[in-house]
């Protein structure tokens, strides 16, 4: 597939996404009034059968009076297979469902991209509308608070900034289609450990600063329609009825006028629950009139422990995201599995995959001359649209990795593929006796020998590891960081076997690969790719296409140098995870307490070089309704076009409070032809300069000194400058 790069940007200039549906969240006077005749229509029975599922993905409307039920579909890889009538998660095997497989939450992270964020938006809400639902239960963006939780591959990043920006833009692109985004989990679900019973304890300023931005930016920007609560406690609280995010936080200071769904089984009473906020509960299991939402609801209502009032709101909302759905006008057919959704499929995962190493300039790949090519690892034949418990995608087709290298050089070059190990995976809702027996991670000498061997007679050998979608999985967080199936011992009988061996890690979250950083000249970092990942992998290992990913998160030398970690507080004790690192959260941590990363967030090379000319503001002093305005340059001094994404930070000189060293603030990716030279600008407005101050509840711009960077990634400053903030 060929990829047609604009050849020039001249200027950039960063700013908050807006497309047309930006100020929907506003009442339509017209709609407002169908939705209050709607609900004095309706019987107290009839509107609490709206607030419950009624089989796993759905829920009731009103048959007489033209209401349809919400039909929601489990995101964001792609659109759930449909299930059997009536046969719980057992697929209806039609020949119909298949769908488009799109990239994982931190590949589209690693892209730096809103564009094509929004990109994905589109295209899966195009699918989830031509099969009939009108709620996608995606995005998911919780911050990635540690590198071993079970979910970090569908989330984003480890910033609020970064998460924000590329929520608001998925957000947008779904809802364009008629259907419903439900952001989710809200809020402060960072672990899958214990999730259903974890207690989160968290300053106002952590919550403010780290956990709640991209939910806030979601809301008032993005203007999500539905939200789901998280499984956990927040301050003792379950987030399905906690009455401080859902009404004080989400309904009351977003003004948010949709529906708060809950987590399937997330919901753990009738009253508490639907006095402080949930409106829909949702869940895996009948009988479905036993529902918190159901028969005990409306007896709550007959009883007068929840008003009619608080019903008919909860009603209102769903009729107000229907008439933005399934009841709009001029609804969108939808499309699935299109060459478009490939296409945008491709260009997520060509912008997302991070060249972490390349001293001998093996890649790209020399063809001419190329005779054998070993490839080695189960990652290279692993399909992900699949696997693990959660989310996953009947996909209509995957092109894995070894297909990719076939398609490009398989008619000049010789292939020759060796497994390597064994990716087995013990899942607790699969697991028989005789598992216990079994080491897993064991490395398996027979495949070692014969990749060994294949490796010996090649040119190039090119080892698959990493994790799978078994591996990483919702429900449950990974032990440790070791890479898994005894990978590092087949890496270094492989290099051993072949000094020209190229290491390619696939996955969503980090690993120890300190060894292999260490031993290997030639690293690359792939994702849970897609349907076109195998052809995306293959055309940047050989040069069509130019890495440009930068790292969502960072990479720690060792998991104890993690924040969570190094202050013990995951899993947490006694079912109670206290935040102590406040909003030292990733590179945060790493640049404040000044700990050398394995990898800094942001970090990614490319084929060429970049060079970035010293940054300049507008001005040196800045009053608080004004804007800071950036510029910088950035030439390609290189021979191959290249992408870079300049990345700007601020930190606050001789703060009054606890200050992170640096912060990111905005960031611009941009298409530099080689040799040539492209001006970038970048606006923050002052406000965005602000921490959140406890004891006035309010959020604060500290006036004095402040630093600007620009760099390519947290650890890589390029140039800094001194701006005052004045009163």
């Amino acid at each position: 597939m060929k990829i047609n790069f604009p050849r020039i940007i001249l200027t950039c200039t960063l700013t908050v996404m807006s497309f047309a549906n930006a100020s929907a969240q506003n009442n339509d006077a017209a709609t407002e009034a169908k939705i209050d005749q709607l609900v004095k229509k309706m019987t107290l029975e009839e509107k609490i059968s709206m607030l419950h599922a009624n089989s796993i993905f759905t829920t009731s409307g009103v048959a007489r009076l033209g209401i349809p039920g919400l039909s929601t579909d489990d995101g964001p890889l792609g659109i759930r297979e449909e299930l059997k009538a009536g046969g719980g998660w057992a697929p209806a095997n039609l020949t119909t469902d298949s769908a488009t497989f799109f990239p994982n939450g931190s590949a589209i992270a690693a892209t730096w991209n809103p564009s094509l964020a929004n990109r994905y938006g589109i295209a899966i809400g195009e699918e989830a509308r031509a099969r009939g639902k009108n709620v996608l239960l995606a995005p998911a963006f919780n911050i990635a608070r540690t590198p071993l939780c079970g979910r970090t591959y569908e989330y984003y990043s480890e910033d609020p900034f970064l998460n924000s920006q590329l929520a608001v833009a998925a957000v947008e692109g779904i809802q364009s289609q008629h259907v419903a985004a439900c952001v989710k989990h809200f809020a402060l679900n960072n672990q899958e450990t214990e999730r259903g019973r974890i207690n989160v304890e968290v300053s106002e300023r952590a919550l403010r600063e780290i956990y709640l931005p991209a939910f806030k930016a979601a809301i008032e920007k993005g203007n999500a329609w539905t939200i789901m609560a998280a499984y956990n406690k927040v301050r003792g609280e379950y987030c399905s009825e906690n009455n401080y995010l859902l009404n004080t936080i989400l309904k009351g200071e977003w003004g948010f006028k949709g529906i708060v769904i809950s987590d399937w089984g997330g919901t753990h009473s009738t009253v508490t629950a639907a006095n402080n906020g949930l409106d829909v509960e949702m869940g895996s299991r009948p009988p479905y009139e036993n529902y918190y939402f159901a028969n005990p609801l409306l007896d709550s209502v007959k009883a007068g422990k929840v008003s009619e009032k608080t019903i008919d709101d909860k009603v209102h909302r769903i009729l107000w995201v229907l008439y933005k759905t399934s009841l709009s006008k001029n609804l969108p057919a939808g499309s699935l599995n299109t060459p478009a959704h490939s296409k945008t499929v491709y260009d997520i995962a060509s912008e997302s995959i991070v060249l972490l190493k390349n001293d001998k300039h093996l890649l790209p790949l020399k063809t001419a001359g190329l005779k054998t090519i070993a490839v080695i690892g189960d990652n290279a034949t692993h399909m992900n649209h699949l696997g693990g418990f959660g989310a996953g995608v009947k996909a209509k087709y995957e092109i894995t990795p070894l297909q990719g290298l076939q398609n490009a050089l398989g008619k000049t070059v010789n292939i020759k593929f060796a497994q390597g190990y064994r990716a087995r995976v013990i899942n607790p809702w699969q697991k028989n006796k005789n598992d216990k027996d079994v080491d897993v991670n064991k490395p398996d000498p027979a495949l070692i020998q014969e990749a060994v061997n294949t490796a010996k007679n090649s040119d190039v050998a090119i080892v698959f590891i990493g994790g799978n979608r078994d591996y990483e999985s919702e429900g449950r967080d990974r032990k440790d960081l070791s890479l898994p199936f005894g990978e590092q011992a087949l890496v270094d009988a492989v290099t051993a076997a072949n000094a020209n061996t190229i290491v390619v890690i696939i996955g969503g979250a980090p690993y120890d690969i300190n060894k292999i950083k260490k031993d290997n000249h030639t690293i690359v970092w792939s994702w849970f790719n897609g349907s076109e990942g195998g052809h995306t992998l293959a055309d940047v290992l050989t040069g069509k296409v130019n890495p440009s990913g930068k790292l969502p998160f960072t990479f720690p030398v060792a998991l104890h140098e993690s924040p969570a970690h190094y202050l013990h507080t995951f899993p947490g004790d006694s079912l109670t995870a206290i935040y102590k690192e406040g909003i030292l959260v990733g590179y945060r941590w790493y640049d404040t307490k000044n700990i050398t990363p394995l990898y800094p967030f942001g970090y990614g090379l490319s084929y060429t070089n970049f060079a970035f000319s010293p940054l300049h503001t507008d001005k040196k002093d800045y009053k608080l309704n004004e804007t800071i305005t950036v510029t910088t340059k950035v030439k390609n001094t290189g021979k191959i076009d290249g992408k870079e994404t300049v990345q700007l930070y601020i930190g606050k000189l001789g703060s009054a409070v606890e200050r992170a060293e640096k912060e990111l603030k905005a960031f611009k990716k941009v298409m530099v032809p080689a040799g040539k030279e492209v001006t970038v600008r970048l606006s923050i407005p002052v406000k965005n300069l602000a921490y959140y101050n406890e004891q006035s509840k309010k959020w604060v711009v500290e006036p004095g000194k402040y630093k600007v960077m620009t760099g390519a990634s947290s650890r890589d400053i390029k140039s800094t400058v001194t701006i005052s903030v004045i009163n």
